[in-house]
């Protein structure tokens, strides 16, 4: 399991749930349950209101719904349930600073914090441990599917099929990027799970999950989907399939299944403040899952295509700011230096709305859709400038080449001006702006008024104005009276970079 979320293990069923007289459609990939009839005349009039004829659906609404065939839940666990594995894992975790493992931490050992040569922590350097979670075989010579997480720090990972055999399992390679890794038993003539297509999933869409929650091998929940393409933080090379199936610790790695009993995501990550199942689960597409799993196979490993961007979403003020009618896209609040963006002329405050021809609705499907890319792939953005549309081409970098931080700027308050907004401001010092690595900007020493209803505090350094880098104080004021009622100022923050909405008077 993640650290700092909890993770996903389904919850032990009374018993297998069966859908008597009806079918339940579910589509791929998403964020959702629509009832599918039976085939044929007595289905028909079975649904028909007493004295009306036979029903049919229009033929445009069918193309579009085109949901897969639909299976009750217990012919879902019959066909797929063999091919569920659980997977425990042992190793060891090699204790940070001052961190204790989990519920041996010693409420006497408070009294000596502090003390000359205490480090905080237990005498031993690494913790055993031992941990189970779940897999599924997708194909029959022993290749296992599960989350990255769960094998992390192993040093030795079982494989336990659904007839009870064991198999101890080699990693073949686990990309931390996208939480998946992939497993080799050796075996032969396995069953195996059937593949979806997300892109039929639908917010609505009943779905199915096995997996061992708490231990309780092949425990079967379904739910819907909740939404799709969800963004987490820290995950930003995958698009969840967000559901309300009940899943716990445990559960990682384990299939989630549509309605015609295909696998369409692998339940990774819970959001719970209980540390157990609060209605919000969260699976990895299986078309991101499979990507990887085929270059791992290939390789040895996943690699990730890079833009060199910082984005955030837009909001209605934002999109007003920047002249935009809805709030939509990926707004760049940094361009890395050396990177492909930079090299593709994209600025900060440029908005990305579509990559080659497909709309970016939010940022969030920029970040998946370029990390899924091949380094070396050249893309089309359609990006909206200086309220104008604009094409540019960027050929990408590799992941691998990192990201450069961006220092904070911090100093004690000297002789500063007032400015509009309510905010007291002077420009960066020339020792200031070395050690930060930027050209310009202002430091912020107090705000009042408007500046505190759009968020600015103390230590913020306003870098542009509507897109204008900032110098000065006197250059500023002159925006601002030329300004109309909406504006944007990109702000940096302890190292993060973000555009701020403000509505002028």
């Amino acid at each position: 399991m993640k650290r700092h979320t909890v993770f996903f293990t389904l919850m032990l069923l009374g018993a297998l749930f069966g859908l008597a007289g009806q079918a339940t459609g579910l589509d791929l990939f998403g964020w959702f349950p629509k009832k599918v009839a039976a085939s044929g005349p007595a289905a028909s009039a079975a649904m028909a209101p007493p004295g009306a004829g036979p029903l049919a659906a229009p033929a445009s609404a069918a193309l579009a719904e085109s949901p897969p065939a639909a299976l009750s839940y217990r012919s879902i666990v019959r066909q797929s349930a063999p091919a569920v594995v659980g997977v425990t894992v042992a190793g060891s975790h090699k204790l940070e600073e001052g961190e204790f493992p989990p519920g041996l931490e010693d409420p006497f050992l408070q009294f000596f914090r502090g003390l000359p040569g205490f480090q905080g922590r237990l005498p031993w350097n690494d913790v055993p441990f031992r941990s189970q979670a779940s897999g599924f075989i997708i194909s029959s010579d022993g290749v296992v599917l599960t989350n990255a997480h769960v094998v992390r720090e192993a040093k030795e990972v079982t494989v336990k099929l659904s007839d009870r055999r064991e198999f101890k399992a080699k990693v073949l390679g686990a990309d931390p990027s996208t939480d998946v890794a992939v497993l080799r038993i050796n075996a032969k003539n396995l069953p195996t799970v059937r593949m979806g297509e997300v892109s039929r999933l639908q917010v609505g869409d009943p779905v199915l999950a096995i997996g061992s929650p708490f231990g309780f091998e092949q425990s079967a929940t379904q739910g819907i989907v909740s939404a799709m393409g969800r963004s987490l933080p820290g995950d930003a090379a995958v698009p969840f399939i967000q559901t309300d199936a009940a899943v716990n610790p445990g559960n990682s790695g384990g299939p989630l299944f549509d309605a015609s009993g295909a696998v369409v995501g692998i339940n990774a990550q819970i959001f719970s403040r209980s540390g157990g199942y609060q209605g919000l689960s969260f699976a990895i597409p299986i078309d991101v899952a499979l990507k990887v799993k085929d270059q791992i196979l290939a390789t040895g490993k996943a690699s990730h295509a890079r833009l060199g961007v910082r984005i955030q979403e837009l909001d209605q003020a934002l999109a007003e700011s920047f002249g935009l009618s809805r709030p939509e896209g990926a707004l760049i609040v940094l361009v890395q230096r050396g990177s492909a963006a930079a090299a593709a002329g994209l600025r900060a405050g440029d908005v990305i709305t579509e990559l080659n021809g497909v709309a970016i609705k939010h940022s969030a499907e920029l970040s998946s859709r370029i990390q899924m890319s091949a380094a070396g792939e050249t893309v089309r953005l359609k990006i909206w400038r200086d309220r104008a549309w604009r094409e540019l081409m960027a050929k990408l970098g590799a992941a691998e080449e990192g990201q450069p931080q961006t220092p904070s700027a911090r100093s004690a308050p000297q002789n500063m001006p007032h400015s509009p907004l309510g905010l007291q401001l002077r420009p960066l010092s020339k020792e200031e702006r070395e050690q930060t690595g930027l050209d310009g900007g202002l430091l912020v020493i107090a705000v009042a008024g408007a500046a505190v209803r759009a968020g600015l505090r103390p230590g913020d350094v306003l870098l542009t104005f509507n897109g204008v880098p900032l110098v000065s104080v006197e250059q500023l004021r002159a925006l601002l009276e030329k300004s109309s009622k909406a504006a944007a100022l990109l702000v940096e923050r302890d190292g993060i970079r973000q555009f701020v909405p403000l509505e002028l008077e």
